[in-house]
């Protein structure tokens, strides 16, 4: 009898798991999104961040929902430029502030070597991207890292994108 209340605590136990761990990401990802707008001038519901990793790097591309989106656009792209600047000396306090100082991959990132993280930014129609390339494997594995907690902290404003530059989150006729 005790065996049986046990393993039927236990069922429960398990049960009840999922459902707390979905409630704090929940909450992490609404104090995520409370501390992007200190640091991210667009709305995050009507744009869309993309990252992809590549083999030396990767693209982080954010875009407007919204195909003509002109104001969401522009406040991309003045955020982008912002970030391109940060972080070629380094600065990568926005994300920090944003998602913590133990996001994986960030520490990393932080303690380049300077001239050992290449970033482009690039005007893309309804956005923008930056572009990251590196030599050291380290730092590739750091940015992927760092991509991947991107997107779990912003839940449905960030997807993984795809090398062909397609990604299932994108609505129709975008």
């Amino acid at each position: 009898m005790a065996r049986h209340r046990i393993a039927a605590a236990m069922l429960l136990a398990a049960a009840a798991v999922p459902a707390w761990s979905q409630a704090a990401d929940a909450s992490r990802m609404a104090d995520v999104a409370k501390r992007g707008a200190d640091v991210m001038p667009f709305d995050l519901k009507r744009t869309i961040h993309i990252f992809t990793e590549t083999g030396d790097g990767g693209v982080q591309r954010v875009v407007a929902r919204t195909r003509g989106d002109a104001a969401q656009a522009q406040l991309v792209r003045q955020h982008l430029q912002e970030l391109h600047g940060q972080f070629l000396r380094g600065d990568f306090s926005g994300p920090q502030h944003i998602h913590g100082a133990g996001m994986p991959g960030l520490a990393a990132l932080k303690a380049a070597a300077p001239g050992s993280l290449a970033i482009a930014y690039r005007e893309i129609p309804d956005g923008a991207e930056l572009t990251y390339r590196t030599q050291d494997a380290r730092l590739v594995a750091a940015l992927h890292q760092w991509f991947t907690a991107q997107v779990s902290d912003h839940g449905p404003d960030a997807v993984v994108g795809h090398h062909d530059g397609h990604h299932p989150a994108m609505p129709e006729g975008r």
